[in-house]
Order: C-alpha cells, then structure tokens, then sequence
C-alpha cells in the first residue's frame, strides 16, 4: 500500500489528477503502477488502477492478470471494480472508502443513486444480432 500511496502523491504534485494511487503485485513482484491521470491526459477514464492495469498487461503481455493482488489508496469506483473483474486479478487491498472520497468532492456514491435516470436500452433486438453472431465464432475471447 506504501507504494500505491506514492504513486498517489507523485500525481497530485505533479497536477495529473485526483489522490488515486495504485500497484498491481504478481508472486510478490509488482508487475503495474499508476495513478491518476485524468488532467494529465483529458481522459475521464485514466484512473489509477485503469493505468495500472494497463501497465500490468503490458508488463506480463496479457490481458488475464489471474494470480495478481491490487492496492490502491481508494475503494474502487464502478468503472475501476469492472475493469478489475474483466482482468481476473484476484484480491483488492484499498484504503479510503467510498465515503472518504464523497468527502473530498469525487462521486461515486452518486453513481448507484443515479444510474437508474442515465441508462436507457435501446435497440436490443439488433444488438443481439451481433451477440449471437459473436456467439457462434469458433475463435472468440470470453472473460
């Protein structure tokens, strides 16, 4: 956690976004680090653990990251839970919970609140085309 909490820090200093810090760890090796970087690069989707993740993928040339632990200075936003649980990591270790980060001005509480006024289906039957088109490939990728 000491690192992910580095990594937090080197990012608000250095003005790339929010106190988010995070280390991924493989056999007791970190394989990914990252931190916020949503002002740095104008991308609403540059959390800590997302860059971290990527750095992970990266290092171990896979998109599974099975057998690996998270630490990160905060509880994961939505975004960031899935992004966990698509990349298989196995345990989360986080230290401010959600309330601390309502606290301090983020809103990830509010997406649970409101999520129910912002997602909308539309247009099932087509999209189902392309799940059952995707289904019946012989060579696919499944999470």
């Amino acid at each position: 956690m000491k690192l992910a909490a580095e990594e937090a820090f080197a990012g608000i200093r250095a003005g790339h976004g929010g106190p988010f810090g995070c280390v991924i760890v493989k056999n007791g090796e970190v394989v990914g680090r990252g931190h916020n970087e949503v002002l740095k690069n104008q991308d609403a989707t540059c959390h800590g653990e997302i860059m971290a993740i990527r750095a992970a993928c990266r290092t171990l040339g896979t998109y599974d990251l099975g057998g690996c632990e998270l630490y990160t200075t905060a509880e994961p936003c939505p975004m960031c839970a899935g992004a966990v649980q698509w990349a298989n990591i196995d345990k989360v270790y986080y230290g401010c919970r959600v309330s601390d980060t309502d606290r301090i001005g983020f809103r990830d509480q509010a997406f649970y609140d409101e999520k129910e006024k912002a997602f909308e289906e539309l247009d099932r039957e087509e999209c189902l085309e392309i799940f059952d088109e995707y289904s019946a490939m012989q060579d696919k990728i499944v999470y």
